[in-house]
């Protein structure tokens, strides 16, 4: 093949890449054209489990600096607060809104994947502004973002290619549903992004998507996170609707045992921000109905994590 033939292909493929680039970013500036409501944007905040991967315990709120452990190296999490030197608060409306929904950061690279932007992709015009309005009300918190740890070759490159093979593209509605399993649905995979922690991944970082929300041992911090499944022996098939409205709002089971680690700090907030604990208890609600609907999956993720114990010691 000669060099002009090969040339060409890659020059389409930069073209295309950048028509559609320009596309996101008009779309990403239409969406936040009005200005957002803070105090709704709280509310969001709050179903987002307080985005508690950017707030370290010690706080501020929204500082970054979180250590985030995965097979590809460790990775620090961003500070989201209105500093102009650290944070956000240089960014503009449009930027802020392409780094949640499409991963692409000011400098034009692209998040690594374990910033979920792309089940963000699908929040509604409406609640992105808000968020970013709540977001603009943190006290700006001087603190550097910590580069990553990466055990991959031009990570900036794969980071990349990743978005473009698994990131997909949810369509983002101007305005969430209003109510019920619909609303519950969308809450629980664009806001909450619950299948970010209990849905499995494959061996390159992308949800298992044939297991939806069935849990995995390979949670954050190597904690096993449950199966949210109607399945009746694996799943929550037996709890009622208002046992999942209590666990999401007190953290407490059925059993009346509470859960712990990651999950009871997205409920109860992380350094004093509104965790899902503080979330409108209407919207609470409609994602325990839409959790009713899901498929079972027989999945049994306590005894996979035993056997992988017992097989480390043998």
């Amino acid at each position: 093949m000669s060099a002009a033939s090969g040339t060409a292909p890659r020059l389409t493929a930069l073209l295309v890449a950048g028509v559609l680039a320009a596309c996101e970013s008009e779309r990403d500036r239409a969406a936040v054209a009005t200005p957002g409501d803070p105090k709704r944007g709280e509310a969001v905040f709050a179903l987002a489990g307080g985005c508690g991967c950017h707030t370290p315990e010690e706080g501020p709120i929204g500082a970054g600096g979180v250590e985030l452990e995965t097979p590809f190296g460790t990775f620090y999490s961003s500070n989201i607060t209105p500093d102009r030197e650290h944070g956000i608060g240089a960014w503009s409306d449009a930027e802020i809104a392409r780094a949640i929904r499409a991963g692409e950061l000011d400098d034009g690279s692209v998040e690594a994947p374990v910033m979920p932007y792309f089940a963000y992709a699908g929040m509604a015009d409406d609640d992105l502004r808000d968020l970013i309005a709540y977001l603009r009300t943190l006290p700006p918190a001087a603190r550097r973002n910590r580069p990553h740890e990466v055990d991959l070759p031009l990570p900036r490159l794969a980071f990349r290619a990743w978005r473009l093979l698994f990131a997909g593209g949810a369509d983002a509605p101007e305005r969430a549903p209003a109510d019920g399993v619909a609303r519950g649905r969308y809450l629980v995979d664009h806001v909450g992004i619950c299948g970010d922690c209990h849905t499995p991944r494959d061996r390159f970082g992308a949800p298992e998507g044939d297991m939806y929300l069935a849990g995995t041992r390979s949670g954050p911090d190597g904690e096993l996170v449950p199966n949210l499944t109607s399945d009746r022996e694996t799943g929550v098939g037996t709890w009622d609707e208002s046992d999942l409205v209590s666990l999401l709002q007190l953290g407490m089971k059925p059993d009346f045992d509470n859960v712990q680690g990651s999950m009871a700090e997205l409920i109860d907030g992380i350094a004093g921000a509104p965790g899902l604990g503080k979330a409108p208890e209407d919207d609470l609600k409609t994602i325990a109905a839409y959790l009713k609907t899901v498929p079972p999956i027989h999945h049994v993720v306590a005894e996979e994590k035993e056997k992988a114990e017992e097989a480390k010691e043998e």
